[in-house]
């Protein structure tokens, strides 16, 4: 298809530059993709429209302060690393800044030397693959060092790091937030409990596809930058189990989506499971696994529309955007959401 088939207009003032003040009274845009109409009203009141026997899948994936800024050895010019994927063996996947001069065997350092990485491989579009040499834990050095990863659109500097981190972020490797779960609080889980609903929780460490934008005219020549994901015995025990009873499996974002639309049509069911995913949903992909997503508002021509779109339509979806921008609902990583629910039997279009 082609992406601009995507593409819609968006004042650059609705792009949220920080968090709500309570993350549960953002807005909410509650669409019903089978009856083809959507709702305002705020994020609490999605109790309204979740019941006993749902599940609701969420992503316990924690931020690691990804990005540093260092100096090359050789040099002494500036370098910035953009952690990505831990490879193993004090070895990460990383985007670097002016990465032309960073070769195999070059030495850059971080934070007067308290932490030091060298090039152990070259690949394509600004990827290195770095080995870090420090002492003590790797952890409490990016603690000390890093900074939090926001989104290029993001042009304020978050105070505080938990900022960018859902309540219930747990398992550290991410270089961005699975941000639908921005809106949740600990008293609004426990009132989401108490309804009934059962929360499972997986893991999809976020990387280099959420910074890439969509480069190729057809969509059909994108491919996804690979991420790993976890899911227990446990989760898979309960998902399986509310699939056979015809309940509700409601993902928390768009990392939920992609964890458990691969692992059901790896199976045909779900399993415990450690592994990576590419996989790259568009209109006329079928969901299998999910049932209903809560979601932020996203960039023009990004795979997360696209997602969004095999989900509920690219016309229904391009008309609740328009809605959206009318009515002036704040968008991207800090901003409103979305829950979309009911029966929906179209191609994507």
């Amino acid at each position: 298809m082609d992406i601009e088939l995507f593409n819609f207009d968006l004042p650059e003032e609705l792009i949220a530059q920080k968090p709500s003040e309570k993350r549960d009274e953002c807005r909410l845009l509650a669409i019903n993709r089978e009856a083809r109409t959507y709702e305002d009203t705020t994020f609490h009141h999605i109790l309204s429209y979740l019941k006993k026997g749902d599940v609701l899948v969420r992503n316990n994936t924690r931020v690691i302060p990804a990005r540093l800024y260092g100096v090359k050895e050789d040099t002494g010019g500036k370098i910035e690393l953009l952690l990505l994927k831990d490879l193993g063996d004090d070895t990460w996947e990383c985007l670097v800044g002016n990465a032309h001069s960073v070769k195999v065997g070059s030495f850059s350092s971080f934070g007067k030397g308290k932490l030091r990485a060298q090039c152990v491989k070259v690949l394509p579009e600004g990827i290195r693959h770095m080995k870090f040499i420090y002492e003590g834990i790797f952890l409490e050095r990016l603690e000390e060092l890093g900074e939090m990863p926001l989104p290029p659109y993001i042009h304020e500097r978050t105070s505080k790091k938990e900022d960018y981190q859902t309540v219930y972020a747990k398992v550290p490797g991410s270089s961005a937030a699975p941000t639908a779960g921005f809106h949740f609080t600990p008293e609004l889980l426990d009132e989401v409990e108490k309804l009934g609903v059962k929360i499972v929780d997986i893991t999809l460490d976020i990387g280099l596809g959420t910074f890439r934008p969509v480069q190729v005219q057809d969509t059909k020549d994108h491919v996804m930058h690979s991420e790993t994901y976890s899911m227990s015995e446990e989760a898979a025990r309960e998902l399986n189990a509310a699939k056979k009873e015809g309940r509700r499996i409601i993902a928390t974002g768009t990392t939920c989506v992609r964890t458990l639309e691969s692992v059901y049509a790896k199976y045909g069911e779900f399993r415990a499971d450690s592994s990576s995913t590419s996989i790259f949903i568009s209109p006329g992909y079928h969901y299998q696994a999910v049932d209903a997503l809560i979601t932020n508002f996203h960039l023009p021509k990004s795979t997360l529309i696209m997602l969004v779109s095999a989900f509920m339509g690219r016309r229904f979806t391009l008309e609740c955007y328009k809605h959206a921008v009318e009515e002036k609902y704040r968008f991207f990583s800090f901003g409103d959401a979305m829950f979309i629910y009911g029966n929906y039997q179209g191609d994507g279009e």
